[in-house]
């Protein structure tokens, strides 16, 4: 691939702007400036500098993100901040999207991708890709309630039953359970129609992916492992 085609993949801008920053001499690769716009690349295991900055090539990025409170799943957000805020213009220029939603008050794991495809992959209601979500209730968790949500609820203006599984008790006023669809504010609706409401919640894993050690607000890109785990593909669960 061409040094120029090449920087205009990874969002760095139009071709006419990447043939600029190279005649700049703002690109090095190996240590070595390269100056030609068409300079034949190898791909394989590429990095390179942008006025100083190291970059590895990637065709697709695939990244996770331990969402904060606060933060809109929206490129334009209206009354609070946009998880795209978090991220640079280079990876914003590829056109960077949520895998699915989390509302402005749910933390928790959040992918983004370039990838139209994976991104599919995991949001088309006939993947069922679980995720399994924690939350505070505002009153004492029941086995009734935990009952009801295992054998299903119906949720107004959607067609249906909608069922939980895997739902525990992690203390008296807050729950864990696992959902396989991905409606508008399922998890809260689903808890009202069993008569209780979510004070606050997160999501801790999709797929077999989970959140372990991310901290709040950070992010990294996905390995090959990490997004066959995402897909629900491996039977063991892989940390991040």
């Amino acid at each position: 691939m061409l040094l120029e085609k090449m920087l205009q993949s990874q969002g760095f801008g139009s071709r006419k702007h990447c043939q600029q920053l190279i005649k700049n001499g703002a690109v090095t690769i190996h240590g070595e400036v390269i100056s030609n716009p068409k300079f034949k690349l190898d791909l394989n295991e590429l990095t390179y500098s942008v006025y100083g900055q190291t970059w590895q090539y990637r065709e697709k990025v695939y990244i996770a993100l331990n969402k904060p409170q606060g933060y809109e799943c929206s490129h334009q957000s209206t009354h609070h901040f946009s998880v795209f805020d978090l991220f640079d213009d280079v990876l914003l220029n590829r056109g960077l999207q949520c895998v699915g939603r989390l509302d402005q008050d749910t933390t928790g794991l959040l992918i983004l991708t370039d990838d139209g495809q994976f991104l599919q992959a995991l949001t088309h209601p006939k993947k069922h890709v679980p995720k399994v979500y924690q939350m505070q209730t505002v009153d004492p968790i029941n086995t009734e309630q935990m009952a009801q949500l295992e054998s299903g609820v119906e949720l107004r203006n959607e067609k249906g039953i909608f069922a939980a599984t895997d739902v525990k008790a992690l203390a008296e006023s807050k729950l864990q359970m696992t959902v396989h669809q991905g409606v508008y504010h399922q998890v809260k609706r689903m808890l009202a129609a069993v008569g209780n409401k979510v004070e606050s919640l997160h999501r801790a894993q999709i797929g077999q992916l989970r959140l372990s050690q991310l901290a709040e607000g950070e992010w990294i890109y996905l390995t090959e492992a990490q997004i066959l785990a995402a897909k629900n593909t491996p039977e063991t669960l892989v940390d991040i």
